[in-house]
């Protein structure tokens, strides 16, 4: 029933589209640094935390190790062990959850306004007072490790590690998340501890709360929540030096379906010339059935169900990926028209009707994402973490809508690189011979 309650709640948290999103930049008398938006139609409260840095943290001989303090936060915290904290999160109607990505450490919190005080103490415990006891660090450790062992066995997780491995090297982009069997499986306790203190500290930390709470509460609970932290942690990596030759590595699997990753040098979220980028990657294959990736390799000639391609910004790198699946036999043409397509495109460009309806898309999808109070805390998080202007959400579209054919075409021109678009392949595909050592 309380699940139910705050299920609920999350549900009526639904917001009308971005109409009237207002985000308020507060400081606590502490200098925790928090953008809010009130919103007090139902008595519910999405709070967003981020730490930068993440697994890129992890030292050598560790890795896996921040991923793994990540997901032992809600394992127990002060005096409660994992059953005691599980209890008392589910008595409140709240709901907590933790993560690990390469650049950050993410926390998102829900809770009801007449619970708000407990559940912010008891979200408090957890990221102040972990107790990472031993029982609870080998039954997570053997769940990564599960997970470890089913990325052996799946192509698109081959496929990706391998790209990953190949692109960025010995950075620590170039290593999984989870860490190998073998560094998870060394880590200690004080690895642990020691991750735990590394990754969770003020000076990188980003937070947004949307909901039903006043300046005022928000900044009374904000150093309180947060004071404990250490100030600071360890040096971030440097930026990742990328290796994209252009050719094909091939990664022998058994599968009937080969799978394909690929990549390109990508551009800096805050270049200038990202908005023309980011339109210009919807015409190519971020547009679902209307891309032209997908009309080529799908439509036309039948090669796949689906192919797609993204732009990826990191806080240390930047790229151009997509992917896509076909048959070993028939691999090899879907990989000649994606190259084609990529050159075609930065040497012709797009069609006026290509940027218009890209324009209707973009800008009519964007409101969408705005339905309910946890993205809209998700997004104000992220905006904080890109050094976004707090008007953003009511700018964006017209940036979108100001991007000229001319724009598009010569980001095309200077950003598509052909020559560097770099395939990583698992299967055993017909025709396709690895010309990457």
């Amino acid at each position: 029933m309380i699940r139910f309650v705050l299920a609920f709640a999350a549900f009526l948290a639904a917001a009308p589209a971005m109409a009237e999103i207002r985000i308020k930049d507060v400081t606590s008398p502490g200098g925790i640094d928090t953008w809010l938006v009130e919103d007090h139609s139902i008595p519910f409260v999405a709070l967003e935390i981020r730490f930068r840095g993440g697994a890129s943290l992890d030292p050598e001989g560790k890795r896996g190790a921040t991923n793994l303090m990540a997901a032992l936060l809600e394992e127990g915290a002060g005096d409660m062990d994992a059953r005691a904290f599980a209890r008392a999160t589910e008595e409140l109607a709240a709901s907590f959850s933790y993560g690990a990505s390469h650049d950050t450490v993410s926390v998102s919190a829900r809770f009801l306004t007449e619970n708000r005080d407990a559940a912010v103490e008891l979200l408090r415990k957890s990221l102040i007072e972990p107790r990472f006891d031993q029982d609870a660090i080998d039954r997570v450790r053997a769940q990564v490790k599960s997970s470890i062992r089913s990325s052996k066995q799946d192509p698109d997780d081959i496929a990706t590690n391998a790209m990953a491995s190949l692109v960025y090297g010995d950075h620590p982009y170039g290593r999984p998340i989870n860490g190998t069997l073998d560094s998870v499986e060394s880590l200690t306790r004080e690895d642990i501890v020691s991750a735990h203190r590394a990754a969770l500290v003020r000076d990188r930390l980003y937070v947004s709360a949307v909901g039903d709470i006043t300046e005022d509460q928000l900044l009374a609970l904000l150093d309180k929540l947060f004071a404990d932290l250490p100030q600071s942690g360890p040096p971030l990596p440097e930026p990742a030096d990328l290796n994209l030759p252009g050719g094909v590595q091939v990664v022998d699997f058994e599968t009937p379906q080969a799978v394909a990753v690929f990549a390109q040098p990508g551009i800096d979220r805050d270049d200038p010339d990202f908005f023309a980028a980011y339109i210009l990657n919807h015409i190519l294959g971020g547009g679902s059935f209307e891309s032209r990736l997908m009309q080529e390799v799908r439509e036309e000639r039948g090669l796949t169900y689906g192919i797609y391609s993204y732009l990826i910004d990191r806080d240390h790198a930047q790229a151009w990926m997509g992917g896509v699946s076909s048959a070993n036999d028939r691999i090899a043409e879907a990989i000649d028209v994606i190259r084609e397509e990529w050159r075609q495109l930065q040497e012709t460009g797009v069609t006026a009707k290509e940027l218009e309806d890209a324009k209707t898309y973009l800008t009519g999808a964007y409101p969408l994402r705005f339905d309910g109070n946890a993205p809209i805390a998700n997004i104000a998080v992220n905006m904080q973490m890109e050094d976004l202007p707090t008007d953003y959400i009511s700018n964006r579209n017209d940036m979108v809508n100001a991007v000229t054919p001319e724009d598009v075409n010569r980001v095309a021109r200077e950003l598509m690189n052909p020559d560097k678009l770099t395939f990583v392949v698992v299967g055993q595909p017909e025709g396709v011979t690895s010309s990457i050592n």
